[in-house]
């Protein structure tokens, strides 16, 4: 027997649903699921219809707005399948745009209810559209179109870029003092139809007195020329921290491109240049100092020592550069001095970022490695798998959506505040009763 209203009054709704039992769990739980999206279907329903307006005149904006005494029909897509319901729609005198206040009381996105917008956009963000339509009918028996799927997460995710200028996300709770604050930023090669193109990741990381991290803040933008829209929007997460923790220890760090650089030293106080990617051109240069199997103990002695002195030792760095501009290469190969010149104007370029045993002494970060992660997590594992090409669009505000589920309490303040102003569209206009 189907999900059946037995009684709705006093704001109150009763469904009744009948469950069969048997010998197979799965066919019973598999039933259950079934009966339970039935009764979804019609809580929702009742609930859409207490939130409607008995068709009188309205005001919105200081217009007059009269419906058309006839209700209109709409399909809602919710978490628990599509209920058709028709509802008033309004007009001014003069004619021009309908408006329709059950969508907006109900925070309606699109044609689709709050709660299944969320479902959809957090599965999306983690899988690709085909995905997410067979994770619906396994996992939730909800049948649904991948088309409409992606473009309800597309919508959620432009909403969320016409408000990320308004909107500020509340930081949770942190267990701890903040008292430094690192902020980094690279990029990750993504593939477009046209071949591959760089999307930039950024990343501000909250300390404690220790060094211990507490917590991440992501950041990301689709390829563009220039990178002025990543960079508005880094600036602006950056800016919101700073005035949230104006008293912090601001750490700027990145690997030697100067872009990076340009970008960070107005925001930081202190710029510490990536050990990893340091180590790599010390290796370069043992290599070429050093190089051949008979060399190699010689040449790990070196390279690990230096790696030792240039993390603990204050002035290594400036050491190592004039040692490095006065060496020879230990054989006559171009591979061996390129390797050599390569290690020499990196030092020579960047001997005054590497403040190794400064940051140590003070538990500052000393290297990017939450930003790395960031671009493998926020890019690699979602947008780089078997086949998959990008537009612009669609690379855009796929990485939107990441950024917010990635970072820690911002996917469900991001939804705290759709269900309290809702869709950007009519969010300004008061609620109609």
């Amino acid at each position: 027997m189907p999900a059946q209203v037995i009684s709705s009054e006093n704001n109150e709704t009763q469904i009744l649903i009948t469950i069969q039992h048997g010998d197979s769990m799965l066919d019973f739980e598999t039933a259950l699921q079934g009966s339970l999206n039935e009764a979804g279907v019609l809580g929702v329903e009742k609930q859409l219809e207490a939130m409607d307006t008995d068709g009188s005149p309205i005001k919105v904006g200081g217009i007059t707005m009269s419906s058309k005494h006839k209700k209109e029909p709409k399909v809602y897509e919710t978490s628990w399948g599509s209920v058709k319901l028709a509802r008033y729609v309004y007009q001014s005198s003069q004619g021009g745009e309908t408006f329709c206040p059950l969508d907006q009381n109900a925070r309606i996105i699109v044609n689709s209810t709050p709660a299944f917008a969320r479902l959809v956009s957090w599965k999306y963000a983690q899988m690709a559209a085909p995905q997410v339509e067979e994770d619906l009918l396994q996992n939730h028996g909800r049948k649904s179109s991948r088309s409409t799927l992606r473009d309800l997460a597309d919508v959620v995710a432009s909403i969320a870029q016409a408000k990320e200028e308004k909107w500020a996300y509340d930081i949770p709770d942190l267990p701890k003092a903040v008292k430094t604050i690192g902020i980094g930023l690279d990029g990750a090669n993504l593939l477009y139809y046209e071949g591959y193109r760089e999307a930039m990741c950024g990343t501000i990381s909250l300390y404690d007195d220790e060094g211990e991290r507490l917590h991440t803040i992501y950041c990301a933008e689709a390829p563009e020329y220039g990178k002025g829209t990543f960079k508005s929007r880094f600036s602006r997460e950056i800016n919101k921290v700073k005035a949230r923790y104006p008293d912090a220890v601001y750490v700027g760090i990145a690997d030697g491109a100067a872009d990076n650089w340009t970008f960070l030293e107005p925001f930081t106080t202190v710029q510490v240049l990536d050990f990893y990617h340091v180590s790599e051109y010390v290796a370069g240069a043992a290599e070429a100092l050093y190089p051949g199997k008979k060399a190699s103990q010689e040449r790990h002695a070196w390279l690990k020592q230096k790696l030792h002195d240039l993390k603990h030792e204050k002035g290594a760095a400036k050491r190592l550069q004039e040692e490095l501009d006065s060496a020879k290469p230990g054989n006559n190969r171009t591979a061996s001095l390129e390797k050599l010149i390569s290690a020499r104007t990196y030092f020579k370029n960047h001997w005054h970022q590497m403040i190794y045993p400064q940051a140590r002494e003070q538990n500052l970060p000393i290297g990017s490695g939450v930003t790395e992660a960031g671009c493998k997590t926020l890019v690699k594992q979602r947008m780089c798998r078997s086949g998959m090409r990008w537009k612009e669009q669609g690379a855009s505000m796929l990485l939107t959506l990441r950024a917010l589920v990635c970072t820690s309490g911002s996917w469900n303040a991001f939804w705290s505040k759709m269900s309290r102003y809702g869709f950007p569209v009519t969010h300004n206009l008061p609620p109609v009763h």
